[in-house]
């Protein structure tokens, strides 16, 4: 069978942002030059930045920057819609109100980074790391399965599938199996999110929203959950073990499948 274009693979990131969206991962050719290479140099970059001002801020968009080192850089309100940053090094980097819809950032790395108020729309972000990362208010539809994001903060982050705009099916953040160990949740809509295997040990998910989030699996050890809202959250086989403030959570009784939640060790 031959492979779709990698143009046209990106196009598709946007749709169905579930199960579709790994189907769409086996028709890309992760190993071609598109995916691999890079046609810009960090110099290349830095000297775009210079260029650019607060009314024209540097645009990359489509462009291929894989695997560079772009650590610390201020990145800041710049446009990677469509960009290629697979592997690539984005630590530290300030990424505040950056556009990074249907961009590719598998295995990429952006721990300590920053990117407030960022929109992640389509984006293919398998086993990147964001330990540390702060992407307090950042719209994030976006394929994270595998990721890391220990210490991280979504605070106020807007995960969840917006259910009056569903044209091409469901499309929502996708966290499976992914390391939420300590995350600011505070305030988060994660509602409709896939979450089966995670782990949110030791998450502060203190008025979030799980409304109808996917939980099977997933370790909630020592999870704080005051004001968070379980309305119709899949917990099968999860372990909710030492919650706090469980007892001020909202709607846990319409949650599905408690009676197969793990509560003790």
């Amino acid at each position: 069978m031959s492979r779709l274009p990698v143009g046209l693979g990106i196009l598709l990131a946007c749709g169905v942002m579930a199960a579709s969206a790994q189907d769409m991962m086996r028709h890309v050719d992760l190993t071609s030059p598109a995916m691999t290479t890079a046609e810009m140099t960090r110099a290349d970059v830095e000297g775009t930045i210079a260029k650019a001002s607060a009314s024209a801020p540097a645009d990359f968009s489509g462009k291929r920057l894989n695997g560079l080192d772009l650590s610390g850089l201020d990145l800041s309100g710049v446009d990677f819609r469509a960009a290629r940053l697979n592997k690539t090094s984005l630590a530290g980097a300030r990424l505040d109100r950056a556009v990074l819809d249907q961009a590719w950032l598998l295995d990429a790395d952006l721990s300590g980074a920053s990117l407030k108020e960022a929109t992640l729309f389509g984006a293919q972000m398998q086993r990147a790391t964001l330990d540390g990362a702060d992407l307090s208010g950042a719209r994030i539809v976006a394929d994270l399965s595998g990721a890391s994001l220990i210490g991280a903060s979504i605070a106020n982050g807007k995960l969840g599938a917006d259910m009056k705009n569903q044209p091409m099916g469901l499309m929502r953040s996708v966290l499976r199996s992914a390391n939420l160990k300590g995350v600011n949740a505070r305030g988060a809509d994660l509602s409709r999110v896939a979450l089966e295997f995670a782990s949110l040990v030791g998450a502060d998910l203190s008025g979030a929203s799980l409304v109808s989030a996917t939980l099977g699996g997933a370790d909630l050890t020592g999870v704080t959950v005051t004001g968070t809202d379980f309305n119709n959250a899949d917990l099968v086989s999860a372990k909710l073990i030492r919650p706090v403030g469980l007892d001020a959570a909202k709607n846990f009784d319409k949650a599905k499948n408690v009676e197969r939640v793990q509560r003790e060790e």
